[in-house]
């Protein structure tokens, strides 16, 4: 395990409207605010995303089991905010639930939100923390 301590910066709180695609919206207000280490929590509603519930096997690089949101749905996620080579990368996991029907996984893209969603992000200061392309995996993984 590597680590680093730090402390809680600013609180910000958002919301999504209708429609709006709440990955992409998320990691635009990280860039607006200069928010390079951050934790959030989201609650509220989605219509649409694609989530990946689990890789296939136990093989490297791992092979992704899609699944997708569809319709209307309430939701709870929480994620990061870390910046890459190009700019902020949020990493969501995520609930969605309908009826008696609940999804539970990564959420990667096609995001939209169902007439609102709420956001609380913390950010996190005085740590130096990147996602950095992994090559047995793959995927970009947290650097400390």
């Amino acid at each position: 395990m590597k680590y680093q301590a730090g402390s809680i910066g600013r609180a910000i709180v958002a919301r999504f409207e209708d429609g709006e695609d709440f990955l992409q919206e998320l990691t635009g207000l990280a860039r607006k605010e200069d928010i390079r280490s951050a934790v959030f929590f989201l609650v509220g509603g989605a219509k649409e995303g694609r989530i990946v519930v689990g890789p296939k096997g136990s093989e490297m690089p791992p092979e992704p089991v899609w699944d997708e949101i569809q319709g209307n749905s309430e939701i709870l996620a929480t994620g990061t905010i870390f910046w890459d080579g190009e700019g902020p990368k949020a990493h969501v996991h995520m609930a969605a639930g309908r009826g008696g029907s609940v999804k539970v996984g990564c959420l990667r893209q096609g995001s939209r939100t169902f007439l609102v969603l709420e956001a609380v992000i913390l950010e996190v200061k005085g740590i130096d923390a990147k996602r950095q392309k992994d090559a047995a995996s793959g995927l970009s993984l947290l650097r400390l």
